[in-house]
């Protein structure tokens, strides 16, 4: 119930005008940024040098452009571009191609077609590239609309394009089921977004149990899931499951956020584990930000110390 009531806590304040002006303001500020923490930059060019950070210590990666809930034709056009841009500089750089995105930032909220024009826009290149497009699940008022447009991409060939499915909806099981069978690669979380009960289980052991359930049925039949939590309980679960299946490490993968259970992301690949991190950057990073803090009460005391050391800093200067 605390669970609940501390992220729908943080989406009302990630509605706040006055909130965001705030953050904005502060919270990417220098290098001690208080939510540098968990946005890899607001440039592509942070960005990829984080990149290049997180695959030289050994991790997998993914690049997260920010951006959802646009409203307007010409910025989600603009989106499609910039994620065009960035392919094209991934490419360059060397690290690793692979980018996640979400439909509601390519226009989904204005017209399905639209979402789609400025999706292929993205996805034709990056197949062209070699680069695997994830696209992320928002909230359930999005579920359907999203999947129907990954399969229409599927059906037409896009192999390089996988899906987002979230364990604490109550239609995720059968989701599970059909993405196994066309074959699709699977991001399986729990979920993120303040949703009613007619919709998503509430408990928190009814969302682990549908997690571990799906999970399962992830292992046994999906081609290469990635198995994306920061619960020590579903994580250790998944890793006994795929012992017990004799399952080999490139099997699946591991999931995290940049900046989340940092020792826990280091821990599972010294014990040979594929661990991928999510990498978010861009200036449109406080709705990310605000879920972040709202899905676990660590990431709020973390940006507290962080800003008591920006603070000890900024009077450490003022006073020599």
């Amino acid at each position: 119930m605390l669970h609940q009531t501390t992220r729908a806590l943080f989406g009302a304040l990630a509605g706040s005008a006055a909130v965001k002006r705030l953050a904005s303001r502060y919270g990417m500020a220098g290098r001690r940024g208080f939510a540098r923490r968990f946005i890899a930059g607001e440039t592509i060019d942070e960005a990829i040098r984080a990149a290049r950070d997180i695959q030289a210590a050994g991790f997998l990666l993914t690049l997260d452009y920010l951006g959802e809930s646009v409203s307007e034709p010409a910025a989600a056009s603009a989106a499609a571009r910039e994620y065009v841009h960035l392919l094209d500089v991934i490419a360059e750089s060397g690290i690793e191609r692979n980018v996640s995105l979400k439909l509601t930032q390519l226009g989904l909220d204005i017209g399905r077609d639209a979402c789609l024009r400025n999706l292929r826009t993205v996805v034709e290149p990056a197949g062209r590239l070699g680069c695997f497009v994830r696209v992320d699940m928002e909230d359930s008022s999005h579920t359907q609309a999203t999947l129907d447009i990954v399969r229409e991409l599927w059906r037409d060939g896009a192999r390089h394009v996988g899906i987002v499915l979230q364990s604490y909806l109550r239609r995720s099981d059968e989701d599970v089921r059909q993405a196994i069978a066309a074959g699709m690669r699977v991001r399986l979380v729990k979920g993120a977004y303040q949703e009613p009960p007619s919709v998503a289980w509430q408990r928190y052991e009814d969302v682990c149990d549908a997690f571990l359930r799906q999970m399962r049925l992830l292992l046994d039949d999906g081609v290469y899931p990635a198995i994306a939590t920061h619960d020590e309980a579903m994580i250790e679960a998944t890793c006994a499951y795929a012992r017990e299946k004799r399952l080999a490490a490139d099997r699946f993968e591991f999931q995290m956020l940049y900046g989340i259970r940092r020792d826990l992301q280091a821990s599972l690949v010294k014990r040979g584990y594929r661990l991928r991190v999510y990498l978010p950057f861009g200036r449109q990073w406080f709705p990310y930000f605000m879920r972040r803090l709202g899905e676990r009460p660590a990431n709020i005391a973390s940006v507290v110390r962080s800003l008591f050391h920006e603070s000890r800093a900024k009077g450490s200067s003022l006073s020599d």
